[in-house]
């Protein structure tokens, strides 16, 4: 059976995206990570190669693929020198506008999609609350219809490419309490009343900008309401599942990526007169890390082969996240423990990883909802 991650089109997808990253991103991460943003060209530059869109259909300006191929491309964004930080600012549009794309009107996707995987505007998708967190069903921002406009009036938190988004793809209640009431509206920036209150300082992913929206009296046109009414929820909850996966790819390429600096340095490191690879205690250790890495990478790849089947998989996905996301977190550590000193320093790339991985347990459901979900779906 002929392997999907490795046809003859997404060959040559990686290697035309590790040249992209090799140009484009891995000798400017560390600026970035300073300047606490990505440049805005670089989204215009990735979509002029082909790239920013792969996993949309063509009629919209995509590249007609699927997750594997958004996934090969994240991939080699961290494993050719990249980070998180530039997976989650670059390919913020793979959690702005699927909703868009799945359930807009033909207007939201022509004034929203297109220009997005063209490079030309970029957009952010604001669900999480101050206190709220991830319990999407209590959502407080309300937008209250105003004849040709909703009234939105409310707070976000924690959204990726917040300060630099064209657009935000909005989590708002339009109706009652719970999950039923919930509609997304797609907000534009310099729209009277819609603010970036904060930019938030983070331990990592820093290259990517995160913010704290608000919306006072914000008037939002009625044909910006992705879909009907009081839908938003199954909206949300169809994309959760990619986004899980997402972040479990990012998961296992740092793991790899780790894996791939720590051999030539324990090879190249001496230690009393000799290399740190001479020692067994240093050699299991890293025949460990490449162990958690592949589990990582097999147990998502299989999620993802499950979900593209189902639709769902939904306890394939949770527990693919939860494992990929936790092995990460393991591999990262011991990197930097055999780094030494070298790993504990701002300019060491495992350094970073350190950092940038610890918010993969966190983000689309922590490791806590994640076994509650796993729970429920088990005969228990």
């Amino acid at each position: 059976m002929t392997d999907p991650w490795e046809t003859d089109e997404r060959r040559a997808l990686r290697e035309l995206a590790r040249d992209v990253v090799a140009k484009e991103i891995a000798p400017h991460v560390e600026q970035w990570e300073t300047d606490g943003e990505l440049p805005r060209e670089l989204h215009k530059t990735f979509a002029d190669a082909g790239l920013l869109g792969v996993s949309f259909p063509e009629p919209m300006g995509g590249g007609g693929g699927d997750a594997i191929d958004s996934a090969i491309l994240s991939e080699e964004i961290i494993l050719g020198g990249g980070s998180g930080g530039v997976v989650a600012g670059l390919m913020t549009h793979g959690i702005a506008i699927p909703h868009i794309a799945r359930n807009g009107s033909p207007y939201l996707v022509d004034r929203y999609v297109k220009p997005t995987l063209a490079g030309e505007l970029i957009g952010a998708l604001a669900v999480t609350e101050p206190g709220g967190g991830s319990d999407v069903a209590r959502i407080r921002t309300r937008a209250v219809r105003d004849g040709d406009a909703y009234v939105v009036n409310g707070s976000k938190t924690f959204i990726t490419s917040g300060v630099r988004a064209d657009f935000v793809t909005v989590a708002v209640r339009t109706g009652g309490e719970g999950h039923g009431g919930i509609s997304l509206l797609v907000v534009d920036k310099g729209t009277p009343g819609f603010t970036v209150d904060r930019r938030l300082d983070k331990m990592g992913w820093r290259c990517s900008d995160t913010a704290e929206l608000g919306f006072a009296d914000v008037r939002v046109p009625v044909e910006n309401l992705v879909g009907q009414e009081n839908e938003g929820f199954v909206q949300i909850m169809q994309q959760f599942q990619s986004e899980r996966l997402g972040l479990a790819v990012q998961a296992y390429a740092t793991a790899q990526r780790c894996v791939d600096l720590t051999i030539p340095w324990v090879r190249e490191r001496e230690t009393f007169g000799r290399p740190l690879s001479s020692r067994q205690v240093v050699r299991h250790r890293v025949a460990e890390m490449a162990r958690k890495a592949w589990v990582a990478k097999a147990t998502t790849r299989a999620a993802m082969a499950a979900w593209q089947a189902t639709g769902a998989a939904v306890l394939e996905v949770s527990m693919a996240k939860n494992t990929a996301c936790q092995l990460c977190d393991e591999v990262v550590d011991d990197a930097v423990q055999l780094f030494g000193g070298t790993g504990y320093l701002r300019d060491s790339e495992v350094e970073r990883h350190y950092r940038d991985s610890r918010i993969l347990r966190i983000g689309g459901g922590t490791d806590e909802i994640m076994n509650e979900v796993i729970s429920k779906l088990l005969p228990l």
